[in-house]
């Protein structure tokens, strides 16, 4: 009569007594009539599979321990690998973050820089302006003077390659002749219609830019230059030759210094 029991019997035990099972069932299969001695054979065919079964296990069992150490490792150093790319993220976003600022602040600069260079180009425009205008007004002596920058200051409306600056160095560069030249006397030699259809050389006095005057080399014939509106305008002063011929000596220092009266026109 056989008697089941659910004792828990540890792995290792199991298999030494179904050894010796296995072991004694060979002993007695001399003396067991061929069917007992075939259920024995099936037996231990059974046996030696489940031996080499827990054989295959316990290597299995050995190898999952070992790749499991290995991708433990593994996944160590890809977590340290993924904690330093997520601080070079950081640093990455913090430096997008900045440099987006900077575009930022660039973008607002570039746009107050155009309001100014616009408000710049519509002031150059009205000094050129009345740069041209003056110079209209002014005398010969100062036109050629200042024409190497004049010739630059462009045409109202008219396109340029100029930039801002360059001709602001045009204007201001004309004015600061044009301001000396309104503080001097500054004697010429110039060919001037006398009045009566002909011409002569003369020498010329200017008084600035307000007043000018000029006699002939023979000291007879004489004139009184005043700024018009657009131009100068010289109107004959035969009477006052002497004059005007005496100060033009004292400014060439070919006569002394003295008190000279000459007419003057104001318009």
């Amino acid at each position: 009569m056989l008697i089941q029991t659910r004792t828990s019997i540890p792995s290792a035990r199991i298999g030494r007594a179904a050894l010796a099972a296995s072991i004694g069932l060979l002993c007695s299969a001399a003396v067991l009539p061929s069917s007992e001695q075939h259920d024995i054979d099936q037996t231990r065919s059974v046996l030696e599979k489940w031996v080499d079964t827990r054989r295959v296990l316990s290597a299995e069992q050995r190898d999952w321990a070992l790749g499991r150490e290995m991708l433990d490792s593994r996944v160590e150093v890809l977590q340290h690998e993924i904690e330093s790319l997520n601080g070079r993220v950081s640093d990455v976003e913090g430096s997008i973050a900045e440099a987006d600022k900077k575009r930022a602040e660039l973008v607002l600069e570039n746009d107050r820089l155009k309001q100014t260079s616009a408000v710049l180009a519509s002031t150059v425009e009205g000094l050129e302006t009345r740069t041209r205008a003056l110079l209209s007004r002014a005398p010969d002596p100062i036109r050629d003077r200042v024409k190497p920058l004049s010739q630059r200051i462009p045409e109202a409306g008219a396109e340029t390659k100029l930039s801002l600056s360059e001709r602001y160095q045009n204007v201001v560069g004309v004015l600061n002749e044009v301001d000396k030249f309104a503080r001097d006397i500054t004697t010429t030699s110039e060919v001037r219609d006398l009045g009566d259809g002909t011409t002569s050389e003369v020498t010329a006095v200017y008084l600035g830019l307000g007043q000018a005057y000029y006699a002939s080399a023979n000291g007879q014939r004489a004139g009184v230059g005043t700024a018009g509106p657009t131009a100068w305008t010289w109107n004959s002063a035969n009477e006052s030759a002497p004059s005007i011929a005496r100060v033009i000596a004292i400014l060439k220092n070919d006569a002394v210094a003295d008190f000279v009266p000459l007419p003057m026109r104001i318009q």
